[in-house]
């Protein structure tokens, strides 16, 4: 069973941040780098994981649409996860097929972050010794790059924003849309339509009361 094993390799992976950026002065971790640690848990659960592109046209702009899969060899169920990420129209000291890549490895790390499990919000905030401090984080925050806006799976309309979730933590649009599979706004439509379902199945159980008495 897939799920039996990918829960496997999410308690399993360990994904070092090998990759280092000079200008925020932290570390972190590339779609290379999760291949790469991972290879070792798909050979010994007998899985397979593939990783596709598609480019997508959305009010105007272009996305590119990775989804990461796992497959197990043994039975052939699967399980997959998808992430966007949306094309510049230009980029200083890029070309046009420079720009896809770069879209294609933003939204491909994103895709396998949702499938594994892997928690990429304090990057920007961890330093080279693994110092971090409230003031950074909160810099980081307002900082964050709008170049990659996320768009939602469910309504194809796109998430900018940093979401601060109910215990106070603040996620990117990215990680929210991985661990809910829509954007904040589907996710809210969604909790009152099963509210409103709630309230109409008590409202017909208190009609047939009433009928039956």
């Amino acid at each position: 069973m897939v799920y039996k094993k990918l829960l496997q390799i999410q308690t399993s992976l360990k994904a070092p941040k090998s990759q280092y950026n000079k200008f925020g002065n932290y570390n972190y971790r590339n779609c290379e780098d999760i291949l790469e640690a991972v290879k070792p848990l798909l050979k010994e659960l007998n899985v397979v994981v593939v990783i596709t592109d598609d480019i997508v046209f959305l009010e105007g702009r272009f996305y590119v649409k990775a989804t990461a899969k796992l497959i197990d060899i043994e039975d052939g169920t699967s399980i997959e996860n998808v992430a966007f990420a949306r094309e510049e129209e230009s980029k200083t000291k890029m070309d046009g097929s420079q720009i896809t890549g770069a879209s294609s490895s933003y939204a491909r790390k994103y895709a396998l972050n949702g499938l594994f499990a892997i928690d990429d919000t304090r990057d920007s905030d961890t330093t080279n010794k693994g110092e971090n401090s409230d003031k950074k984080q909160k810099q980081a925050i307002k900082s964050t790059p709008r170049n990659n806006t996320v768009v939602c799976p469910k309504c194809g309309g796109e998430m900018k924003e940093n979401i601060t979730m109910k215990t106070g933590n603040v996620i990117s649009p990215e990680e929210f849309i991985s661990r809910y599979g829509m954007c904040d706004k589907c996710k809210k439509k969604e909790k009152e339509n099963l509210k409103n379902a709630g309230s109409d199945c008590s409202r017909e159980n208190k009609d047939v009361i009433q009928k039956v008495s």
